[in-house]
């Protein structure tokens, strides 16, 4: 697992007060599998509507579209909405050729601000 300052890339969740924003940025790969599962347990734990902004998102690899899968069906089976803000093509174009870009709805671009939780 490579260390934090050589990742290229990076997931933390941003709790706003009505809403936890899932923030990825960079290269998102299995390398990520710790930060996803943070992300994905403190926004439960928030237990408020999902907002996963992947607009900084160079490149996705299998395991970051499965964490996105998850996190969306995990978070509809625990009555949490859940959404994409602004995914770039490296996002929505991996998302269409595997058939689960249904499973997201587009999310207002809300504010940015919020407590960084980590």
């Amino acid at each position: 697992m490579k260390d934090v300052k050589e990742r290229s890339g990076g997931i933390r969740l941003v709790g706003e007060a009505t809403q936890s924003v899932v923030s990825m940025w960079g290269e998102i790969d299995g390398a990520l599998r710790t930060e996803a599962s943070m992300a994905l347990a403190m926004a439960l734990d928030r237990d408020l509507p999902v907002v996963i902004d992947t607009s900084d998102v160079l490149f996705m690899d299998s395991m970051g579209i499965a964490f996105l899968v998850q996190f969306y069906t995990i978070g509809h089976e625990e009555g949490l909405d859940v959404h994409l803000r602004n995914p770039p093509a490296a996002v929505s174009d991996v998302l269409g050729m595997l058939g689960v870009d249904d499973f997201f709805e587009s999310a207002p671009a809300n504010s940015r601000g919020g407590l960084v939780l980590s």
